[in-house]
This record gives C-alpha cells, sequence and structure tokens, in this order.
C-alpha cells in the first residue's frame, strides 16, 4: 500500500531552480519561507503604493496558510518520533 503526503501547492517549488532534489518536510519548509518572503514584498510594495491591498492581503493569506501547514508537520513529525523512541524493544 502506497500513502502519499498531501501537499497544498503552495509548498510546490517553483522555477528553473526546482530541480525535484529537494522533498519533503524540507521542501515545505523551504516553500514556507519563500511564501513568506512574497509576502513581504508585496506588504513593502504596498507601502510604497506600487501594490494593490487585494494582492497584499492575499500573499499573506497563501504566507499564513504555508506556516500554518509547515508548523503542523513538525508537530507531527515530533510526536511520531516522540511515540518511536517511547516504544520498548
Amino acid at each position: 500500500m502506497r500513502v502519499d503526503s498531501i501537499v497544498p501547492d503552495v509548498a510546490q517549488p517553483r522555477g528553473p531552480a526546482s530541480s525535484g532534489s529537494s522533498n519533503g518536510f524540507a521542501a515545505l519548509v523551504d516553500a514556507a519561507g519563500n511564501q513568506l518572503d512574497r509576502a513581504d514584498v508585496a506588504e513593502s510594495a504596498y507601502a510604497q503604493g506600487r501594490g494593490g491591498l487585494q494582492e497584499m492581503v492575499l500573499e499573506r493569506a497563501r504566507a499564513d496558510i504555508a506556516l500554518q501547514v509547515a508548523a503542523t508537520g513538525a508537530q507531527r513529525a515530533a510526536q511520531a518520533l516522540n511515540t518511536v523512541l517511547g516504544m520498548q524493544v
């Protein structure tokens, strides 16, 4: 039986730099960081009068979701590790 993880679109690496070498949790964290960077750029553009309010809010919402997904993944990984370490051999 094969189980594929469910990862939102925001967590997929984009652009020519994505060679597929990194996957799993590291890619999820990298994607969340990239989304946070895009949100910061959108906020700066709005503050300087070059961007729109809707774009800024959308990018911040995407960043919040990506960060929440990464945090949940970290929590579940830590919980799984604790379960494994708590097993008696």
